[in-house]
């Protein structure tokens, strides 16, 4: 991997995020975990079967996990999360289940791409508000499908363009977007070289990042220990964790060699005709296996 982070970027992050924290004193307690867990661990609302569905946290607290990472929403239902009654809808799960948003995921702009849609600047600018008003730190920006930028250089102009109107916002609201995309590391970080903003960072997916023929455990620590990774997948394709293609033990060594520590969302990780608590709550155990409460 060639490209280095020009000094340029490398002040950005280290500067900009000391304002953003000074300046969003209400989201303060997201830098400090609530309590000594080194690791979270969540699942996507969509792998739980229920996608734009307060009921997902009823769902993980079954299986046991933390928390889950929620759906905005889709345009049927006008990004509903958007709105002040859905939002109180998820407090009061999140009170009755003990299970947290983790943080969220706008899922549709895989089909109403943020390259070329007039439609998703919007979403994205109010999902910072959005991440303000339901105490969460970080949300996943999807460019799979329509919204794939692989090979597509105009686009990814466009969504570099998009991400430095936005940027500002999000540094002011101390809170992170997210890119998860099929580039791979080099790619991701030219765009983040030309969006300057440590308010934009990977979301990395192994599972997506293995399929492409990657060298995933090379590129965490890479991204890592720039401070470009935001969250994780912890992701299989049609097997549960530890049954598939990614080395989760490798994954925790890149992981420590890069210090993160947070949250890691299960997604996917379903064999074919497998039931969903029965299987999250292998791959819940299998993942803590690896990365314990206490470590």
């Amino acid at each position: 991997m060639q490209i280095h982070i020009s000094r340029r970027l490398a002040i950005s992050h280290t500067a900009r995020a000391t304002a953003a924290v000074c300046l969003a004193p209400s989201l303060a307690p997201l830098f400090a975990a609530p309590d000594k867990r080194r690791f979270k661990i969540g699942a996507c609302d969509w792998s739980l079967g229920k996608q734009n569905d307060p009921g997902a946290l009823d769902v993980a607290k079954i299986i046991g996990l933390d928390g889950v990472q929620v759906s905005l929403g889709t345009v049927a239902n006008d990004l509903h999360l958007r709105h002040a009654d859905v939002q109180q809808q998820y407090r009061d799960a999140t009170k009755k289940s003990g299970v947290e948003v983790a943080s969220l995921a706008i899922g549709e702009m895989n089909s109403v791409p943020y390259k070329s849609d007039p439609r998703t600047i919007q979403w994205v600018s109010d999902c910072v508000d959005v991440m303000r008003a339901m105490g969460t730190r970080v949300v996943l920006l999807a460019f799979f499908g329509k919204g794939d930028l692989k090979g597509d250089k105009p686009g990814t102009d466009e969504v570099v363009r998009r991400l430095r109107d936005v940027a500002p916002k999000a540094e002011k609201a101390g809170v992170i977007l997210g890119i998860e995309s099929w580039l791979n590391a080099e790619e991701h970080v030219d765009i983040l070289h030309r969006v300057g903003s440590p308010a934009v960072k990977v979301y990395y997916d192994v599972a997506n990042s293995e399929k492409m023929g990657y060298e995933i455990y090379r590129e965490i620590r890479w991204l890592g220990k720039q401070g470009l990774i935001c969250e994780f997948h912890m992701k299989e394709n049609g097997a549960l964790l530890g049954a598939g293609r990614v080395d989760f033990k490798k994954v925790r060594e890149a992981i420590d060699d890069i210090g993160y520590s947070g949250w890691m969302q299960i997604e996917g990780a379903m064999p074919a005709g497998g039931k969903i608590e029965e299987s999250y709550i292998q791959n819940r155990q299998f993942l803590r296996g690896i990365f314990p409460t206490d470590a």
